[in-house]
């Protein structure tokens, strides 16, 4: 009987250390130390570039060839939550908030001038800042304006380019861009085309118009996209933006030459069923560069947030094969 009592004890205090040692690795240093070792954890950061605060998120071994992702409309660079661990395992990624978006400072129209050269001018001086000096862009939605001047003024930094319902055709603009012209010849003449630019119903029509699974779509994207252009001052920013957007399709031609003329290694996964950039604008590519790769997929304008993994899947196997 004493000795049942003294192995029943020896086995209670031999459990008794083990959880006590369990519990010890999940002190705050330990769980740090265990998160930290990961080239997949997001660091999220802030610097000042012209005195405007510019929010960028982080991953992936920085030794490695450097991915830069470019947010749409108007949404920032947590469009990219999702995505940036799948390619962090291999590549470095930068995924910045332009100025008025995400977590970036939002200065008065009246004290920083709200055009795509300015946001692209922007970008090239924050990765500067963090001394890149080689990358691929990935560019979605108004991701393209800013991409395509950044790959004009400095063309020996583009390694590669991914091009994701980030237009660059005529041919891509949907049936909603008519109106929007009217707005560009006469903004103050036309205040509903901005009014339903910046609604709620717009809003949430951007993530599910053209999808089939609609299940796949977290809501709070376009409710917090909505709170962002409700904040004070965002509607003058937004409207500037809206009627900048005119020099970007007057731009088209130059792009497309600079395309011909450079013919950079370039993937094209575009959502087909996007009512604004519609399928042609991503087949559109093959016209200049003929070594395009090209895939349309049964998704809309956000097609990341549906087709994530094959998104991923297609990113790193052409990567692979056109990264330094």
């Amino acid at each position: 009987m004493i000795c049942r009592v003294r192995v029943h004890l020896k086995n209670w205090l031999f459990s008794v250390a083990a959880v006590a040692t369990l519990l010890a690795s999940f002190t705050p240093a330990a769980w740090a130390a265990q998160q930290a070792s990961s080239n997949s954890t997001t660091t999220y950061h802030k610097v000042q570039i012209d005195g405007v605060g510019v929010f960028y998120r982080e991953a992936g071994p920085k030794g490695a060839p450097t991915i830069v992702l470019l947010h749409g409309f108007p949404t920032s660079s947590r469009q990219y939550e999702a995505l940036i661990p799948l390619l962090a395992t291999r590549y470095h990624v930068i995924a910045p908030d332009y100025p008025g978006f995400g977590q970036s400072d939002a200065p008065d129209p009246s004290a920083f001038p709200y055009t795509f050269d300015r946001l692209a001018e922007v970008m090239s001086d924050l990765l500067e800042r963090l001394k890149i000096n080689r990358y691929s862009l990935y560019i979605h939605d108004y991701g393209a304006p800013v991409g395509f001047r950044m790959m004009l003024a400095h063309p020996e930094r583009l390694e590669a380019l991914i091009a994701q319902n980030g237009n660059a055709y005529e041919e891509g603009l949907g049936k909603k861009w008519p109106g929007i012209a009217e707005f560009w010849d006469d903004p103050k003449g036309h205040p509903e085309i901005l009014e339903a630019f910046l609604s709620f119903e717009t809003t949430m029509q951007r993530h599910t118009a053209g999808t089939s699974h609609p299940e796949r779509y977290n809501p709070e994207a376009w409710s917090n996209e909505f709170a962002h252009l409700a904040k004070p001052g965002q509607r003058a920013i937004q409207s500037a933006l809206l009627y900048d957007y005119r020099t970007n399709v007057a731009a088209y031609p130059q792009w497309q030459a600079w395309l011909r003329e450079n013919q950079p290694p370039t993937l094209v996964v575009w959502g087909a069923n996007d009512p604004s950039f519609i399928a042609a604008g991503g087949t559109a590519f093959k016209q200049d560069v003929p070594d395009a790769e090209i895939h349309l997929l049964d998704a809309g304008h956000f097609a990341l947030d549906e087709k994530t993994d094959e998104i991923a899947r297609l990113i790193l196997d052409f990567m692979a094969r056109h990264s330094d």
